[in-house]
């Protein structure tokens, strides 16, 4: 008697590539926050928050995106595994909007946050969440798909 829940499983890559894209989606995510709080503060800490959760953010989507470069590569002779472009794509427009957003943040006082830094950290913000939700999904029916 077989269980044909534990056979994907048993196939499947460790998913070592979402657990460290977590990391940049809750740093750039908080960043929009501390940016927020910042405009309504005006104290200083809060944009050094942002920055800081900036730069973590970057060095683990970079992290994050190695490791989804390797786990694309050793996938690719499985059958039924597409490469999630849109995914790759969407996750490199993000990195590249967040070191833009990182320099703006080095600026010094009020114009290191508002305008341009509030509004690239909330589009940052929205991408990475957008991007991560339709690669998972992406993948996850994939996975699906190769159980049957």
């Amino acid at each position: 008697m077989t269980n044909t829940l534990s056979r994907p499983v048993a196939r499947a890559t460790h998913p070592l590539h979402v657990l460290l894209a977590a990391y940049p989606i809750a740093c750039f995510s908080g960043a929009f926050v501390t940016d927020i709080v910042y405009v309504n503060s005006m104290q200083m800490m809060w944009a050094n928050f942002s920055i800081w959760l900036i730069t973590a953010g970057l060095i683990m989507g970079g992290a994050a995106a190695v490791v989804g470069i390797a786990e694309a590569l050793l996938s690719r002779g499985r059958p039924g595994l597409r490469p999630g472009w849109f995914h790759a794509i969407g996750n490199a427009l993000v990195l590249a909007l967040s070191l833009w957003n990182a320099f703006v943040h080095s600026r010094d006082g009020w114009t290191a946050v508002v305008p341009t830094g509030i509004i690239l950290s909330g589009i940052v913000t929205i991408l990475v969440i957008l991007v991560n939700w339709l690669g998972t999904t992406h993948t996850m029916r994939q996975l699906a798909g190769e159980a049957r």
